[in-house]
């Protein structure tokens, strides 16, 4: 060592690797970019590493950290291998500072694209401001505990219970997220099975599940034909929801290029689901008249046009409809699905299977599912077309259909 001295390190132009002895190499590029280099042999094979640059690392300051490898690898150890080690630790004890609010922005990116409808992602970051930041917003992803978890569901757990049950959902899912991508190690403290259970009541203890309130079937042919009576494009989405038993969401997102009137059928995208798969709904001749009736707003593409130009109807249209301009506190749009499968289990002979499909309901496991293959479409057509002979007071309230038809 001592072939360099600082004068000849500033003085040399020409690209190349310029011995300083037992390993310490100057090495210039073509582009005069001057680096220190330390050379080794193991099992018959150069290795090299990087000390820093000329203006980072002076002579001396290379001499010294040339003496420390060489050290290391006497001892038959592998500097490279170490720093390439050292560093991943360093990285890992980075990740593990991220708080716990980042961690759930970065889950919220990753997965915004499964939830169907705007409303689902502002439902998710508003409970999450609201009961969750606050206690845990700016804690490393990495510390929290169980206990963190209980601070944020113990006083929701009773008074806001769905909520509650819910947002423990969130937690858990974000946390494994967490996991996933290192940024914690350990099991997941907001885990129900075996874990939260044995600290905090079943939700369904405590606050029995609420389904959506539905019209009596008896009650739906008197009901459509008022809303029939009525002006303003909630109440023509409200009976194109009816006589398809589409969810909300489905109907507020609809479009004309989704309709084929010719071939009476609505195709809705997978991406607009709740089950992310294709489906197709066949149009009852009511369901197809009432469509033609539907004013279109030049350029705009949704069936049911909003307030603002090329807007859709809003989510809360049909609402209050029912409980606004028909005062009807106790049902909501949803609950007309329940309608149609009540009619169709209580007084129908339709095979459940079709009501199901008709309904965009998984039926089965998922050896079942595979092998129906078929969406039933044609036999879900006469399904709802007995349903809008139903709703429109076409047909008595029970024994609508016989087998025979059904099955056809």
């Amino acid at each position: 060592m001592g072939k360099l001295s600082v004068k000849r390190v500033s003085a040399l132009k020409d690209a190349g690797r310029y011995g300083d002895g037992q390993g310490l190499t100057l090495q210039v590029t073509a582009t005069g970019t001057k680096s220190w280099l330390y050379r080794w042999e193991r099992d018959g094979r150069e290795r090299c590493m990087g000390l820093g640059s000329v203006h980072d690392v002076t002579l001396d300051e290379a001499r010294d950290l040339a003496r420390d490898m060489r050290r290391l690898v006497r001892a038959g150890r592998d500097p490279v291998a170490e720093r390439r080690a050292e560093r991943e630790r360093q990285k890992a004890a980075a990740r593990k500072l991220i708080s716990f609010k980042d961690a759930a922005q970065a889950y919220f990116d990753a997965h915004e694209r499964k939830w169907a409808s705007q409303k689902t992602r502002d439902v998710f970051m508003a409970r999450l401001t609201t009961f969750v930041y606050p206690h845990l917003g700016a804690l490393a992803v990495s510390d929290i505990s169980t206990a963190d978890v209980l601070k944020v569901l113990e006083p929701l757990w009773h008074s806001k219970t769905e909520t509650a049950a819910r947002t423990r959902g969130y937690i858990e899912a974000i946390l494994a997220f967490a996991t996933v991508k290192g940024y914690r190690t350990g099991d997941n403290p907001a885990r129900w099975a075996g874990h939260l259970r044995e600290a905090l009541p079943s939700p369904a203890a405590i606050a029995p599940e609420k389904h959506y309130a539905a019209l009596p079937v008896a009650e739906l042919p008197a009901f459509y034909k008022t809303v029939a009576t009525m002006g303003g494009m909630a109440a023509l989405a409200l009976r194109f929801l009816i006589l398809t038993a589409a969810r909300t969401g489905e109907i507020i997102g609809a479009t004309w290029d989704e309709v084929d009137l010719d071939k009476a059928v609505w195709a809705i995208p997978a991406a607009r689901m709740k089950m992310k798969r294709d489906h197709r709904v066949p149009l009852s001749e009511a369901a197809v008249a009432l469509l033609k009736t539907v004013p279109r707003e030049r350029g705009n593409a949704h069936l049911f046009a909003g307030q603002y130009k090329g807007s859709g109807l809003s989510n809360m249209a049909m609402l209050g409809l029912l409980k606004v301009r028909m005062e009807m506190k106790g049902v909501t749009a949803h609950g007309f699905r329940s309608t149609f499968r009540d009619w169709a289990g209580d007084h129908t002979e339709f095979p459940r299977e079709v009501v199901e499909a008709a309904l965009a309901h998984k039926v089965g496991d998922a050896t079942e599912q595979a092998y129906r293959r078929s969406d039933a479409l044609e036999r879900r057509r006469v399904l709802m077309e007995a349903w809008a002979d139903y709703t429109l007071g076409k047909a008595p309230t029970s024994n609508v259909l016989p087998m025979q038809r059904a099955a056809g």
